[in-house]
């Protein structure tokens, strides 16, 4: 049976998931006929969107897990390649690649920290490194690896990492957790509570000052969580768009290349751009926590 547009982006769209069903949950196949009923709760790897959704907390985006994994081991292989080679006389491309992104990591470190950190500029690298990496996948025509895993028994394969909600909000939080760590290592638990208490609104009025406090709580509160929330959203939201975009280029048929390199084109500078913003605010909102006020 011929695929409608529908479900060809629902495919394209549906991720590798593995998860746990209820006991008596009935699964069904693409006709949406019965073929198995669960008799205990198991774990599986979903059939269609629907087991995926029914799966709840429990469901697990193998795909993008194993996509991010393989793009930071080719990250962390190349680049020692590059390192263990490096020399003081003329550079390689890659070599020179690597100063290029060394000193505009470490620019944006100097701006936004008043103090030397070695772990900062090197989380700052990572993230921008392996983040235009999980973008640049969004580049691979949207059928090639979905055909080849078809092949090898693979029903859905979604390659972009990024444009997976569960991967930039697990990055975006990690970067809330280290911002916490340095929040508390440089000031403390009741340096931590001030900063959040006491701003952005301070009276040296003692009865006035206690009455700011809840209204400082909860703004301070609430831009504080917000901070990691919208840092992986913005990613995933553009990083989706794109892949989308893309998925409907290739619904055109025969007509797609010329459409397809306008949009590799342009979305290129989306990849870049995002990589950029994800990697500067992790570092300033790290900054933040080393202003003194």
């Amino acid at each position: 049976m011929a695929e409608t547009g529908s479900e060809y982006i629902k495919h394209h769209l549906q991720h590798l998931t593995y998860g746990k069903l209820p006991a008596g949950y009935a699964r069904k196949d693409q006709e949406n006929q019965v073929v198995e009923v669960l008799t205990d709760s198991k774990w599986v790897i979903s059939h269609n969107a629907t087991e995926s959704s029914d799966m709840g907390f429990s469901a697990i985006h193998l795909d993008s897990i194993a996509w991010s994994f393989f793009i930071g081991i080719m990250f962390c292989f190349i680049f020692r390649k590059i390192t263990k080679n490096i020399h003081s006389g003329v550079p390689s491309k890659l070599q020179s690649v690597l100063e290029i992104l060394v000193e505009f990591i470490d620019k944006i470190v100097k701006d936004s920290l008043t103090t030397k950190s070695v772990f900062i500029p090197s989380l700052g690298l990572t993230t921008f490194v392996w983040i235009f990496l999980m973008n640049l996948m969004d580049l691979i025509p949207v059928d090639w690896i979905p055909y080849v895993a078809e092949h090898l028994g693979i029903t859905h394969m979604r390659v972009v990492p990024s444009a997976d909600p569960n991967i930039t909000l697990s990055m975006s939080f990690s970067v809330f957790l280290i911002m916490i760590f340095y929040w508390i290592k440089l000031k403390g638990i009741k340096g931590m509570v001030a900063d959040l208490a006491l701003h952005p609104f301070y009276s040296k009025n003692l009865a006035i000052r206690c009455l700011l406090i809840p209204i400082n709580l909860l703004l301070e509160t609430v831009t504080l969580l917000a901070k990691p929330v919208s840092l992986g959203l913005r990613l995933f939201g553009n990083m989706y768009a794109g892949e989308l975009i893309f998925i409907l280029i290739a619904l055109i048929g025969v007509y797609q290349t010329p459409l397809y390199f306008c949009w590799a084109v342009l979305h290129i500078l989306v990849i870049t751009l995002q990589a950029y913003i994800f990697t500067t605010l992790t570092i300033v909102y790290i900054g933040m926590i080393h202003e003194e006020h």
